[in-house]
């Protein structure tokens, strides 16, 4: 049939076959051709809401975030049999009419001065107009309610679609405009467009869609949340035949494949596509971070709304630092020493950064990211501070803290083999401290501890106290330093507290041994700093993001800056190389060059382990995260300890991990520092198990692995109360 102009339309309109006068007066007009004629011709479209995707450094795909799951496609990838199904039942003069079909308005107009409904006038090219301004308006943040042209329409809606068609037919052919209707109509729940319908209900491309799958995505567009596979097969059924029989009335199908057609099932395969780290396809956790680094980020958007919106509509390509085969093995080691949902309700998590780029290799945790009830599921990220998802406080360090106060140490001057008394376990009220970034002076309450390893209340060397943990060496230390230099060295490290993201408090010395809490991530940035020579680099999950046109987004570049010279990082490395090479049980050697430190607090509800290779930081933390209960004595995976420290569990899971993934990054050996460093008086060999270093202080005990722990209270306070020993003097 011949193209309908404006000027017959509007002739059909003024003999009030569609539009009554009662209804022109409605819309406030004078005449229906002067309402037609001020009605736009030009329709606005922008690009369709996509959904973001989440990918690791090697190419898997994370997570996907949509408001509306879409695949746009040309049209050469769309089955022909979808083409003639959706022509076949929706506007089978499509090809003859130019935008308006005026056996469907005549139909309609009669309907209309009869009473009925407004029916049957809508063409593809309509139903495309009205798709568009319903994604527009969805775009806009404009309520199911504001989009009243996605429901009951009215004649004025009728007539914006119609006006708005004619112009579209004038703009773009035919297969343009059936494309671009494939691409944006809805066919249930979130899956819009007919790509992601077929994968959605049967798993293939819409190119490989047959006649009967056609179909029935054809009969879902009229009325998608009642003509469901999944809720309302019968129906379904009833209407993919109704298309069927429209396909063999309009010759696109032969009796043959209709009687075929119709015999068949509905052969459905669903293959949902979930949205957001609920439903991430591995690295849940790491999922969250990336979001809230996204949320965090003036980059996205200048609000949170602007960058939720960005992130569910606008198709981004989120490229990680995320190495999926290190997340393999850290998710399988954690899980192995703590299972979710473990009977002891222990958490269990592990962090990995680069050395040298601060870039997340993997992070892993023994529960499932989600919102549900049970004791296996938690939307808390174990490793990360709070205002990124983490734990309200995260956990106390103990003794993994202690290598801040030898660096400190080194850089006042002194030497790694530097003898000193650790026979004092106890500190009185108003010791005089230093601490120069106190106005008011130094003065705590009095400061007792113990050592874990009795007998060792005696003269060592700095790097003899190190390595095996002594508290009494480290506090000994600290009363000859300044413990604003100390917190200053740990602040140039990345550490800071992980509640409110702010530097330690000097409030009670009990924190060089750890009585502030931090998050794993940040332990794990800070000892990447020996292992890089004492360059820090602040953590960063992204590497790039563009969006579905191609524009590139910011995201945090590598920020590395030098925290401590080389040689101090190198001489503090020596005796943490040592406790892994002659530490016995689960911290036994790696077979390559690797240095770490373990960290138990008072009465065992926080355990760790934190160490490095040349290509690799991580941190292990084993503990409770839901009270301040002890790990001993009750069944952590079936097994019972008498004392758990951090090398127990902890460092269990960090040597199992390190040595299943170390090798595939750097394992060279550790640069010695120069002599001067460690001691000036004489020069000494220095040998290790592993690769020829050592301390030269000869401390070879069987004790090397053994934690030392302190009395101090257990709450998980922020290190006191400004004067007295510290409300959380967690130690080891």
């Amino acid at each position: 049939m011949a193209f309908l102009g404006i000027s017959a339309l509007c002739g059909v309109l003024a003999a009030g076959l569609l539009v009554p006068a009662a209804a022109v007066a409605g819309v406030g007009a004078t005449s229906s051709i002067d309402y037609f004629d001020q009605l736009p011709d030009e329709l606005q479209t922008s690009p369709l809401s996509q959904p973001s995707k989440i990918y690791s450094a090697d190419g898997k795909l994370i997570a996907t975030f949509y408001a509306e799951n879409r695949v746009p496609v040309t049209l050469d990838k769309v089955s022909e049999h979808m083409q003639n199904a959706i022509i076949s039942i929706e506007d089978v003069r499509y090809y003859e009419h130019g935008g308006v079909d005026p056996q469907g308005i005549m139909r309609a107009a009669m309907s209309n001065m009869a009473g009925g409904d407004l029916q049957g006038a809508s063409t593809l090219t309509m139903q495309y107009v009205n798709n568009v301004l319903i994604d527009a308006g969805a775009s806009a943040g404009k309520s199911a309610d504001e989009l009243t042209i996605s429901g009951t329409k009215s004649i004025g809606d009728k007539l914006r679609e119609a006006k708005l068609a004619i112009a579209v037919e004038k703009e773009y052919s035919k297969e343009e405009i059936l494309q671009g209707y494939l691409n944006i109509v809805l066919f249930s729940g979130q899956t819009y467009g007919i790509e992601a319908a077929a994968q959605t209900f049967f798993g293939v491309p819409a190119a490989k869609l047959n006649i009967a799958q056609s179909a029935m995505l054809a009969g879902m567009v009229q009325s998608p949340n009642y003509f469901n596979p999944v809720s309302n097969p019968e129906a379904t059924i009833e209407r993919r035949n109704t298309v069927l029989a429209a396909m063999l009335s309009n010759q696109k199908i032969t009796q043959e494949e209709y009687d075929k057609a119709v015999a068949s099932d509905l052969g459905v395969d669903l293959q949902p596509v979930r949205s957001g780290c609920v439903a991430a396809n591995f690295a849940d956790y790491f999922c969250s971070y990336v979001q809230h680094v996204i949320m965090q980020s003036d980059a996205f958007g200048a609000d949170a709304t602007e960058r939720s919106k960005l992130l569910a509509r606008g198709g981004l390509k989120i490229q990680t630092t995320l190495d999926s085969r290190l997340q393999k093995s850290a998710q399988e080691n954690v899980e192995e020493q703590v299972p979710m949902g473990d009977e002891s309700g222990a958490g269990s998590a592990m962090v990995t950064v680069e050395p040298g780029t601060g870039k997340i290799l993997s992070m892993a945790q023994n529960t499932n990211y989600s919102p549900e009830q049970g004791a296996e599921n938690t939307e808390l990220n174990f490793n990360v501070d709070a205002d990124m998802g983490g734990t309200a406080y995260g956990f106390q360090p103990g003794s993994t803290m202690k290598p801040f106060t030898t660096v400190a140490w080194l850089e006042s001057g002194r030497k790694l083999n530097d003898r000193i008394d650790a026979s004092r376990t106890m500190y009185p009220a108003g010791y005089d401290w230093n601490a120069s970034c106190l106005p008011a002076g130094a003065w705590f309450d009095k400061w007792d501890f113990k050592n874990a390893i009795s007998g060792w209340e005696r003269t060592m060397t700095v790097s003899e106290g190190l390595t095996k943990s002594i508290n009494s060496a480290t506090a000994a230390q600290a009363a000859m330093l300044d413990l604003c230099d100390i917190r200053d060295a740990a602040t140039r490290m990345g550490v800071h507290r992980a509640v409110d993201g702010e530097p330690f408090e000097v409030n009670s010395p009990s924190f060089v041994i750890g009585g502030q809490e931090v998050a794993p991530i940040t332990m794990a940035a800070s000892f990447a700093t020996f292992a890089s020579g004492g360059i820090y680099c602040k953590p960063i999950a992204l590497t790039s993001v563009k969006d579905a046109q191609g524009k590139e987004y910011e995201v945090p570049k590598e920020s590395c800056e030098r925290a401590l010279s080389k040689d101090v990082a190198n001489a503090v490395t020596i005796p943490l190389e040592n406790l892994v090479a002659d530490s016995p049980g689960y911290m036994r050697p790696m077979g390559f060059p690797a240095a770490a430190k373990t960290g138990t607090t008072d009465v065992s509800e926080q355990t760790w382990t934190v160490g490095y290779t040349t290509g690799l930081a991580t941190a292990s933390w084993v503990g409770n995260w839901t009270s301040y209960d002890s790990l001993n004595n009750i069944p952590i995976n079936g097994v019972s300890r008498d004392y758990v420290d951090g090398a127990t569990i902890a460092g269990a899971q960090w040597t199992d991990y390190m040595m299943d993934v170390a090798p595939l990054y750097e394992t060279n050996a550790f640069e010695n520092p120069p002599n001067s460093i460690v001691n000036p008086a004489q020069s000494q060999p220095r040998q290790s198990q592993n690769n020829g270093r050592g301390s030269g202080n000869g401390g070879s005990n069987n004790d090397g692995g053994s934690e030392d722990r302190g009395n101090g209270n257990n709450g998980r306070g922020n290190g006191g109360n400004g004067n007295g020993n510290g409300g959380g003097n967690d130690d080891d």
